[in-house]
């Protein structure tokens, strides 16, 4: 990944967008352009008057996705429960600014933070709802998992290394034994099905609620046709207990889904462990593991 920017983020501010808009969508010139309150990573993010959004990718290796989701987002959209961001118009790189950009309608919402959610096994049905009706949208020509989705919807093979790097680094933080066990049995659980729609990242911030319940799912830029395993993460991400049991009866998958599952799950939050010096986010973190040994305690 490479940027012209040297942090990846630096130099995209509201004076840039509104340069953009000016050069290239002069009709929106007028518009005010602020910052979202809560903004990702791989993008940032800005109101463009009332009814819009601006999204411009960080770093190189967002780039895939600004194209990806113009073209997917209008087909797959008839076909899903909840709303997904409309796309408006895909803006060309200029102003100093060197990647394509997208502006889309705003969705309201807010993202689904426990304390915003009525009733959490409801929320779960939801979302098994959606990850289900993106699995039944037609996925002939769609783009199959790989470096764009950054490899969810193919094997977790793909980061084996990092995987067994942080086994390493975490001894005496985590049961390795158990969780080297857990992810040779994500490897193990070859994918054989027919290629199907997924999200790639279907969290709390990517999921929001208007009066307690979901009402759409944004940030496709990890989306693909390949396994679906990957969706099923949140199980333990965000799920607990009876909403937990809620999601996996509702969303269904078999168990060798399940293991890759629990090794998406494994991988992604032991490299965050490793790597951070939140006690929060350590904690959010070895909760996930902790519970994802548990799962495959039981399931395995």
């Amino acid at each position: 990944m490479g940027s012209t920017h040297p942090d990846g983020r630096a130099g995209i501010d509201a004076a840039l967008v509104k340069r953009l808009i000016a050069a290239q969508f002069p009709q929106w010139s007028d518009l005010p352009v602020t910052p979202v309150e809560v903004d990702g990573w791989d993008n940032r993010t800005y109101r463009l008057g009332d009814d819009m959004t601006v999204r411009l990718p960080t770093a190189a290796g967002y780039v895939p996705a600004v194209a990806k989701e113009n073209e997917w987002l209008p087909r797959l959209a008839p076909s899903l429960p909840v709303a997904v961001p409309p796309v408006l118009a895909m803006g060309a790189p200029g102003e100093g600014y060197p990647f394509p950009w997208s502006v889309r309608g705003w969705l309201p919402g807010e993202p689904a933070d426990p304390e915003r959610i009525d009733d959490m096994s409801e929320f779960a049905l939801s979302v098994a709802e959606f990850v289900l009706a993106l699995q039944r949208c037609d996925a002939a020509g769609g783009p199959p998992g790989g470096e764009h989705s950054w490899h969810r919807g193919a094997s977790p093979a793909y980061y084996d290394d990092e995987t067994r790097r942080c086994l390493v680094e975490l001894e005496g933080r985590v049961d390795t034994a158990a969780a080297a066990a857990v992810w040779d049995a994500a490897l193990a659980a070859e994918w054989r099905g027919e290629p199907v729609w997924f999200h790639g990242d279907i969290a709390s911030g990517n999921l929001l609620v208007v009066d307690g319940k979901l009402a759409a799912v944004i940030d496709f830029g990890t989306s693909g046709v390949g396994d679906p395993a990957c969706d099923l993460v949140i199980a333990w991400t965000m799920f607990s207990g009876d909403s937990r049991r809620a999601f996996r009866e509702a969303v269904g998958q078999d168990e060798g889904a399940w293991a890759r599952a629990r090794g998406w799950a494994l991988w992604k939050a032991m490299l965050v462990l490793s790597g951070t010096r939140d006690p929060h986010q350590g904690a959010v973190n070895q909760r996930v593991i902790g519970e994802v040994l548990a799962d495959h305690h039981q399931f395995a």
